[in-house]
């Protein structure tokens, strides 16, 4: 059974990101347009005037941001933000949403329609100085993580039901070929949201409405599942000092009043102690 490590309630909650110099879990509530964390045990927020939904950290006090128009490097302690790549800032329709840092230092983010509007979105990595774009015609990008063995990414559009597979290339980090289909979730009416991988290889995947974070084995067999009280489950992350602790975003959109009201955990930060062995968040290198 999942456990409350946050109780203030997200619209839609994302990102979570376990820093390993703080040993401190950063996440998003997009709709609310603030960075969260919790801190010798007490609760604290950054306001920001635009979504923001996804962070890499760059050193012990400072991450590196993406937001609805930008990456930003941002000073948690100085609050001092600074553009690093504009990002589809020109687009007023979309905003940013899944992200997270490779192996090789850089950071890949993929962009959606504020309104979920079809093939609206893309998938970009930086590195290097550069923001290419490595996908279009993405309507919900979701679900970038990495392989431990710098094998492979993996991504999804959650319109699809399907995670992709892609191959990188071992010393640039950069995509090789095409991306194959790694899980086809049709036939289940499974919606893969957010992933990461553990030490193993294995993936484990937040599946909205699902109530669950589902693990799948790097050849995409199901492993097992860990339910976490909400029915939204966005986004999990590997924290804790052994890594072993998942902790799960979760989101309130789209829930009636009297689901709220039985469920008040919708919307909430959530962990499950003894998982699985997580592998340390990639820095960003910029």
């Amino acid at each position: 059974m999942s456990q409350v490590y946050d109780d203030r309630p997200c619209e839609l909650g994302e990102g979570p990101l376990w820093h390993p110099k703080r040993q401190q879990l950063f996440w998003f509530d997009i709709i609310g347009k603030r960075l969260m964390t919790r801190e010798n045990e007490q609760a604290h927020s950054w306001a920001f005037d635009e979504h923001v939904s996804a962070a890499g950290w760059v050193d012990r006090d400072t991450l590196l941001i993406a937001s609805e128009t930008g990456l930003w490097r941002f000073g948690l302690e100085s609050r001092a933000k600074d553009l690093i790549a504009p990002l589809e800032v020109d687009n007023p329709v979309t905003r940013s949403n899944d992200g997270r840092a490779d192996p090789w230092g850089g950071f890949w983010i993929g962009t959606m329609g504020k309104q979920a509007e079809v093939g609206a979105g893309s998938i970009y990595r930086y590195w290097n100085g550069e923001l290419r774009p490595l996908v279009r015609d993405i309507t919900i990008s979701n679900a970038i993580c990495f392989a431990p063995d710098r094998s492979c990414a993996y991504y999804s559009d959650t319109a699809t039901k399907l995670v992709m597979r892609w191959e990188l290339d071992a010393q640039t980090g950069w995509p090789i070929g095409k991306a194959a289909v790694f899980l086809d979730l049709q036939s289940e009416d499974l919606n893969p949201d957010g992933a990461v991988v553990d030490h193993d290889g294995n993936i484990w995947i937040a599946q909205w409405g699902a109530s669950r974070v589902a693990a799948y084995t790097p050849g995409g067999q199901f492993l097992r599942a860990v339910g976490f009280d909400a029915k939204h489950t966005s986004c999990p992350s590997f924290g804790g000092d052994d890594l072993t602790t998942l902790f799960c975003t979760t989101a309130r959109q789209g829930l009636d009043a009297d689901t709220l009201v039985r469920t008040p955990t919708n919307g909430m930060t959530l962990t499950a102690p003894n998982v699985a062995q997580g592998q340390a968040e990639h820095r960003v290198i910029l």
